[in-house]
């Protein structure tokens, strides 16, 4: 950097000397519009930090019309599992967001993170984004009927659903999703070819998508088994494993929706004298940090997702990038993972 440069604040004319391509190419670059070549782009980069050229924001935001952030919408029904408190509780929340956060970093995009847990807090979630405070928002909902997507949609606000949509929309929206029905045929074939034959789960809410799916997956290869339903928390599980032991005392294997309800469902079976896996067999989902942190470490269906928030992030920026493309649907596949509880 030259003297004279270090006594000023660097401009965009300054960067495109240093990187030797137009000052609009550089706009282009710093204000993440996607049609800049990657080597350019870097080339770009490099030069904003030689000059320690300083984007400034209130200018960049009259240009691009975009706040340069976006929002992340955790929404639920009052008192659901995923509601505030299940925020910091569910490892399955902290992985969305890390998910999210390594896809916008490298974009200089900023996240904010939002609950709508009630109609309330749903209304201060419209207004916030209306104002224009986020570009779009990604919404990871725990009710089919939840009303915020389609009022999302009604505001002309970008929006990508983690899970596909319960029930129609009344505009076309992106979302990722897991093949659901196979995970559950995944755990019931696992568990049978081990040999169990007195088999029982404990089924995530019949409301949210997953639970019905990963029910009917398991139900596909097992027929109607004994079903309890949970709502993803580590405590509804053990009360589904305490009213299954009382009504199937011969079970020999659980499928638990999720990893956190099987954690659950194992510490019921070790305080009824029952063990893991040599006299129940347990598989859990998701494979989060619950399956491996206590003992025995679970099997478990694998749901990648961090693959699949960062794949949301993806979905958005091109939709706000431009608003006229189509939407788009993502499906990852399960993955079984076999550790010591069956």
């Amino acid at each position: 950097m030259s003297e004279a440069l270090a006594r000023r604040a660097a401009t965009l004319e300054d960067v495109a000397r240093a990187a030797g391509v137009s000052r609009s190419t550089v706009s282009r670059v710093i204000n993440n519009i996607r049609n800049v070549d990657p080597e350019l782009q870097q080339t770009v980069r490099d030069a904003v930090a030689a000059t320690g050229y300083v984007p400034n924001a209130a200018a960049r935001a009259l240009v691009t019309r975009r706040a340069g952030a976006v929002a992340l919408v955790m929404s639920s029904s009052a008192g659901q599992s995923a509601g505030q408190e299940g925020i910091f509780t569910d490892p399955f929340f902290g992985r969305v967001v890390s998910g999210m956060i390594g896809a916008l970093r490298p974009l200089g995009v900023h996240p904010v993170l939002m609950l709508a847990d009630d109609p309330a807090a749903r209304e201060q979630v419209l207004s916030y984004l209306r104002q224009g405070n986020a570009d779009g928002a990604m919404l990871v909902s725990t009710r089919a009927d939840d009303p915020l997507p389609g009022r999302l949609l009604d505001a002309g606000l970008p929006t990508v659903l983690f899970g596909r949509p319960g029930e129609p929309l009344p505009g076309q929206v992106s979302w990722v999703d897991l093949r659901n029905v196979e995970g559950g045929r995944l755990a019931a074939e696992h568990l049978r070819a081990r040999g169990c034959r007195r088999i029982v789960t404990i089924a995530g809410p019949a409301a949210i998508s997953a639970g019905a799916d990963r029910l009917a997956g398991t139900r596909a290869v097992l027929g109607d088994l004994p079903a309890v339903e949970g709502d993803f928390g580590q405590a509804s599980g053990a009360r589904a494993m305490e009213r299954l032991l009382d009504e199937h005392p011969d079970l020999d294997g659980v499928f638990a929706a999720n990893d956190l309800m099987a954690r659950g469902a194992v510490a019921v079976l070790i305080e009824r004298g029952r063990r893991v896996p040599e006299d129940v067999a347990v598989i859990g989902f998701d494979d989060s940090s619950a399956a491996t942190v206590g003992l025995p470490p679970l099997s478990t269906v694998r749901q990648p997702v961090e693959e699949m928030a960062a794949e949301m992030t993806r979905l958005l920026l091109d939709r706000i990038a431009d608003p006229l493309a189509g939407p788009g649907s993502v499906l990852f596949d399960p993955e079984l993972v076999i550790r010591e509880s069956a």
